[in-house]
């Protein structure tokens, strides 16, 4: 006859039971105020910061101390917060878990950069006069680069790894709102490090090529996007800059008419050859298709000395856009019939001059004038905090791009996005490009537009990256009699007047090779070619004004459906929209 009473193993299996939701209960209980906590602490970190930011670019350095204190504090405490053994357990939860892990992720990325990048970028502000960052009247100060070089260096390394960290947070794994504060974070972590990487690269660079220790020179390559090629647009005019202790001089000023095209090329690259023949070795205003600006640089500098003699230390090249970013700090300029305004200086560079003077000779006088111009008032006028701001956004676009004949600063250039070299892939990131060559002859590309967009996922069982590049000729309807004929080219390549003719380049991640190619969802020929071990793929289109084109191109092999994949392009006269989308396979 029963007792009433449940057998021992039930009640065992009951207890066990009621032991795990109490202690569920209790865990969860845990995390959610330590995870209240947590995210208050994590706003309080972004608002300290926002409020750093403004204090330190005022130049109140007493103001910042506390702020960077209480950063630190409330960083550190986040970080406590989402460590303990109960938050990490949560972590490895299916669908919650990515949400856990990211938490801690970005307070583990607070705290370390509050504790190794913070300290030593206030110790550099402590040391450097951000009132000029050592710049008066044309003339740099080298000496306080190579005291603040090693805290640059150290907080410089601290955001490079906590950008990497933030780049590895799976976002898509996270909910809306999570994934949309792990993007700003993102945001925030990329632009302190690449100004940071940019001060750092400044200090060890600046006091040699500015001729601290003996006098340098360099050639400056200005680029027309409103013809392009790879690094930017076609060479347009160039002039020589002498550094001394400092001081920057403008030497001498030429146009492209000091350089006819040259009966034996200079010596290229396959790669490069495989993509332009040899225009890029004979004639100065195609140097700029090669893709990799170690080349292209070195090959400016031997057309100049070829042409002038002399000895040149390196390169700069720059795009007519950062004119307008500086600009907006140095204020108007007067040139030939022209005042321009940083709103109108890019329409006036790459449209309005082709109309207002016909005659090329005088066009190539009147960029000489604005380039001129535009030195002089950039190292004679304007705030030296918002001029380096101008060419770090400059910098961070692709449209400054240098090249040292000296090894040692070559190979430091090499590293970085102003060294104008494609990157190598590894685990933290996989790179892929569009390449974009003028082929019409004219200076129709004032009026292109470009979207690109990278996927990644996995086609026929197979990894697969996917890069989608669409290209629009935006040019008015009757472009070919509204517009001059020096912009439109005017037939004279057997390109229809108004009509934009493209080579349009997509390489693929290193080591994989094209799966699926078409434009426009059907397939054409192509040119082929390999870079830096990636598989090319060329087409040439032509658009009348008004038309677009998509083309398709999917890898597969090594390093793709790599989900941290970037495109790299060509820079354009308007920033193309450059988005990753899900994959909807074309093969």
């Amino acid at each position: 006859m029963s007792d009433g009473r449940l057998p021992v193993r039930r009640r065992w299996i009951g207890w066990t039971i009621g032991a795990f939701l109490a202690l569920l209960l209790v865990a969860i209980g845990w995390v959610t105020v330590r995870g209240i906590g947590a995210v208050n602490d994590l706003q309080d970190v972004a608002d300290g910061a926002t409020q750093l930011k403004k204090t330190i670019a005022a130049g109140d350095l007493d103001g910042a101390e506390p702020i960077a204190r209480s950063v630190a504090h409330s960083a550190a405490s986040a970080a406590d917060l989402t460590s303990d053994p109960v938050w990490q357990a949560f972590g490895l939860v299916p669908w919650l878990g990515p949400n856990f892990r990211a938490v801690s992720e970005i307070a583990d990325i607070a705290d370390s950069v509050s504790t190794d990048a913070l300290a030593p970028l206030l110790e550099v502000a402590d040391g450097l006069d951000l009132a000029s960052l050592g710049f008066v009247g044309g003339t740099i100060d080298l000496a306080p680069f190579a005291e603040i070089e090693k805290p640059l260096g150290t907080a410089s390394t601290a955001l490079g790894t906590a950008e990497l960290q933030a780049r590895r947070i799976d976002a898509d794994a996270t909910l809306p709102p999570l994934a949309e504060a792990i993007d700003q974070m993102r945001s925030a972590v990329t632009e302190a490090a690449t100004a940071v990487g940019a001060l750092h690269g400044a200090a060890v660079l600046l006091p040699t090529m500015l001729g601290g220790e003996g006098p340098r020179n360099y050639v400056l390559a200005m680029q027309n996007n409103a013809e392009l090629r790879s690094s930017g647009g076609i060479i347009g005019s160039v002039a020589l800059l002498h550094a001394e202790n400092g001081k920057i001089t403008l030497q001498k000023q030429a146009s492209t008419r000091d350089f006819p095209a040259l009966d034996t090329p200079l010596p290229l690259s396959d790669s490069t050859v495989a993509l332009f023949e040899d225009r890029p070795g004979r004639f100065l205003q195609n140097i700029t298709s090669i893709p990799d600006f170690t080349e292209a640089g070195e090959t400016i500098a031997a057309r100049w000395t070829g042409r002038f003699g002399g000895t040149v230390d390196g390169v700069i090249a720059v795009d007519a856009i950062v004119a307008e970013n500086l600009m907006a700090v140095t204020g108007d300029l007067t040139f030939g019939p022209f005042t321009a305004t940083a709103e109108n200086i890019t329409g006036i560079l790459l449209s309005e001059i082709y109309a207002a003077v016909p005659d090329p000779a005088v066009q190539d006088e009147i960029f000489a004038q604005a380039a001129g111009a535009l030195f002089s008032a950039a190292l004679s006028g304007g705030d030296p905090k918002a001029l380096i701001g101008a060419l770090a956004e400059s910098a961070e676009e692709g449209r400054i791009r240098i090249w040292s004949a000296h090894e040692d600063e070559e190979e430091f250039l090499a590293s970085s996005a102003l060294g104008g070299t494609i990157p190598e892939d590894d685990a933290d990131a996989t790179y892929v490009g569009v390449l974009i060559n003028d082929s019409t002859g004219g200076k129709m590309d004032y009026y292109a537009r470009g979207a690109f967009s990278t996927s990644v996922g996995t086609c026929n069982g197979a990894p697969t990256t996917q890069v989608q590049v669409t290209w629009t000729n935006a040019a008015p309807a009757d472009a070919a009699t509204s517009l001059p004929a020096y912009v439109t080219g005017d037939g004279y390549y057997g390109v229809p007047a108004g009509t934009v003719r493209t080579l349009i380049a997509v390489y693929g991640p290193a080591g994989a090779t094209p799966s699926h190619i078409d434009r426009d969802g059907e397939e054409e020929g192509v040119q082929t070619a390999m870079l830096d071990g990636r598989s090319v793929v060329q087409h040439e289109v032509s658009l009348a004004p008004g038309e677009s084109t998509t083309i398709t191109v999917e890898y597969q092999g090594t390093g793709a459906g790599e989900r941290l994949t970037e495109i790299l392009h060509t820079p354009l006269v308007d920033e193309p929209d450059a988005t990753r989308k899900p994959l909807t396979c074309a093969s």
